[in-house]
């Protein structure tokens, strides 16, 4: 695969880092899951059987297939166990969650599964509960959207960010299905081209011309109308997506989260909250918190309050 051309550089960028630092010893190695087939949520140790499947049989290309083998190859050195937490491919659909209308295509449950199970667990922390005795809606907002219902701690339905839900920074969203293969059939896109724009140039990339919120922050302080629309276009479709993740739980819902990189935009989370708020409060927890999830993920094993499962 494509990606896997990336591994010597990026292993090699952390052997760097880590040879510039002082650790006395390691316990463990953790890293991002890849997608890999569809699995339960938690810790699995790193084997042979998830390599392969990540360099021959993965679900998408994408930077964390490349995890489990850093992980892998560090802890083979340190003589240590290497897992891997929550992976994008967590699997808890429910059986409705499945259909797409066309038996050939079934939805797939492919999410932020990381940092939405930890932020989930966080905000239930706060409020004196557990993630497994609540609902919640998640949204994480990043590169790519996930909308999720939390329904006590599994993840039962989720748009796949890379071709459905909201559009974002960088990708296309849900798009008219007739139009779409109008378009890819009229001989101006090859396939490779035209996954490009849907994943990578769709979004605000494809209307203003940036991936980057902060700059679009910046046209709508200047005044640029054009600007201030297709943000609230997109906090529109967030906010749709977070009522249609409300249904599933039959609108028992204790709070609507909002993380990843663009919870940091107060404009932005301000006009999803106009439309959501009648569903339940806002819990805002900006940023991607993936590193401590994983940090935390490997502290459950190591601490036996998790047994890591095996990836067969």
């Amino acid at each position: 695969m494509e990606i896997l051309t990336e591994l010597p550089q990026r292993e090699a960028d952390i052997r760097a880092w880590l040879a510039g630092h002082s650790f006395p010893a390691f316990s463990g190695v953790v890293a991002r899951g890849g997608l890999l087939k569809p699995i339960p949520s938690g810790a699995y140790t790193i084997n042979q059987r998830m390599l392969d499947d990540l360099r021959y049989r993965p679900q998408a290309v994408h930077a964390s297939n490349l995890g489990a083998f850093i992980a892998e190859s560090l802890a083979k050195e340190w003589k240590t166990p290497a897992w891997i937490v929550d992976p994008v491919s967590v699997d808890e659909f429910n059986p409705l969650a499945r259909y797409s209308g066309w038996p050939e295509i079934p939805r797939r449950a492919l999410s932020h599964a990381l940092n939405i199970k930890a932020v989930g667990r966080q905000v239930a922390r706060s409020l004196g509960t557990t993630l497994e005795q609540n609902n919640f809606v998640v949204a994480h907002l990043g590169g790519g959207i996930s909308v999720v219902p939390l329904e006590k701690g599994r993840i039962v339905d989720a748009n796949d960010a890379n071709q459905g839900g909201p559009f974002s920074p960088e990708r296309s969203g849900a798009l008219p299905i007739v139009d779409l293969l109008h378009l890819a059939y009229s001989g101006v896109y090859q396939e490779k081209e035209l996954v490009s724009k849907l994943t990578r140039q769709g979004g605000l990339v494809a209307y203003l011309g940036t991936n980057d919120a902060r700059e679009v922050e910046r046209r709508i302080e200047a005044g640029d109308l054009h600007a201030e629309e297709v943000l609230r276009a997109m906090a529109y479709q967030i906010a749709k997506e977070i009522g249609a993740m409300a249904t599933v739980m039959r609108g028992e819902v204790l709070r609507v989260i909002i993380t990843g990189g663009l919870a940091k935009s107060v404009r932005l989370v301000g006009w999803i909250e106009e439309r959501v708020r009648f569903i339940a409060p806002l819990a805002v927890v900006p940023g991607e918190g993936e590193m401590i999830a994983l940090a935390q993920g490997a502290l459950r094993v190591l601490r036996g309050q998790e047994e890591a499962k095996s990836y067969d």
